[in-house]
C-alpha cells in the first residue's frame, strides 16, 4: 500500500514537471512567435458564442512601434507604476491589497456580531494588487479559478514569463492581447473601437482613457466617456511624463 501511494506521488510530482516545462517551453517560443490566442479568449470567444449564436471578435497584432508611446505609458502609469523595476511581483502592492481586505472583512464582521441576522453583501475584491507581469500569466495560461493551487501557478508562470522574456516583449504582447471590451482584444482593436484611429496615432488623453477601462473593460465599453473616466483619464495622464519605458 505504502509502495503504491509513493508511485502515485512519483507519478504527480512527474506531471508536474511535465507541465512546467509545457509552459516554459510555450514561454520561451513567444521569442520568436506571438500566441495565436490566450486560455483568457478561449473561453470568451466558447461565452460569445454561446450566448450570441456568433462570434463578434475584433483583435489585430501590431508590434511595439506601432503601439503609441502614451499607451505604453499610460498602461504602467494606471495598471503597474513598477513595471520596469520588479521581478513579476510587486510584493508591497499585494501587503497591501491584503491589508485592505482584511479590513473591508473586518467591518464586515463588526457589522455582523453588531446583528447576526442583517444581510450581508461579500467583500469588494482589491483591484490593484497584480502587475501587468501577472495579468499576462493568467490571461495566457489558466482559468478563473480562484484558489491557492491556480494562485501557486500564476506565480510560476510570472517567473518564467520575466525570466524568458524582455520586459518590452511582456508589455508587447500583453498590450495586443488585453481584453478592452466585450470581443474586442488589443490595443490596435481598442483604438479602432473607441477612437477610429490606428494604435499608433492614440493622444495621451486618448491612451489614459484606455488604460483606465483596464480592470472592468466590459462595465466601461457602455460609458467609455463617463464622469470616472475622465477623471481618472486626467490623473493617469499627468503621470505619464514619470513612467520609464522598457
Amino acid at each position: 500500500m505504502l509502495k503504491q501511494l509513493w508511485r502515485l506521488l512519483a507519478l504527480v510530482l512527474l506531471g508536474v514537471i511535465a507541465l512546467q516545462l509545457y509552459f516554459a517551453g510555450r514561454i520561451a517560443l513567444m521569442n520568436l512567435l506571438a500566441p495565436q490566442s490566450t486560455s483568457f479568449q478561449r473561453s470568451e470567444m466558447l461565452r460569445i458564442t454561446t450566448e450570441k449564436h456568433q462570434l463578434l471578435w475584433s483583435q489585430d497584432w501590431v508590434d511595439r512601434d506601432q503601439i503609441s508611446a502614451n499607451l505604453r505609458r499610460a498602461v504602467i502609469a494606471s495598471e503597474d507604476a513598477g513595471f520596469a523595476d520588479h521581478g513579476g511581483v510587486d510584493w508591497d502592492a499585494l501587503e497591501k491589497a491584503w491589508d485592505k481586505n482584511q479590513r473591508e472583512q473586518a467591518k464586515v464582521d463588526k457589522r455582523l456580531a453588531r446583528n447576526p441576522a442583517a444581510p450581508t453583501k461579500p467583500v469588494a475584491k482589491v483591484v490593484g494588487g497584480s502587475t501587468i507581469t501577472q495579468q499576462l500569466a493568467k490571461n495566457l495560461f489558466l482559468s478563473s479559478e480562484r484558489n491557492l493551487a491556480r494562485k501557486g501557478q500564476e506565480f510560476l508562470i510570472t517567473f518564467m514569463l520575466e525570466g524568458l522574456l524582455s520586459k518590452r516583449r511582456i508589455l508587447e504582447i500583453y498590450l495586443n492581447n488585453v481584453e478592452w471590451g466585450e470581443g474586442v482584444f488589443g490595443a490596435q482593436a481598442a483604438a479602432r473601437h473607441y477612437f477610429h484611429v490606428d494604435a499608433r496615432i492614440l493622444g495621451a488623453n486618448q491612451a489614459a482613457r484606455l488604460a483606465v477601462m483596464l480592470p472592468a473593460p466590459k462595465r466601461f465599453e457602455k460609458r467609455p466617456a463617463s464622469p470616472y473616466v475622465l477623471a481618472r483619464a486626467g490623473t493617469v495622464e499627468a503621470r505619464m511624463s514619470a513612467v520609464e519605458l522598457p
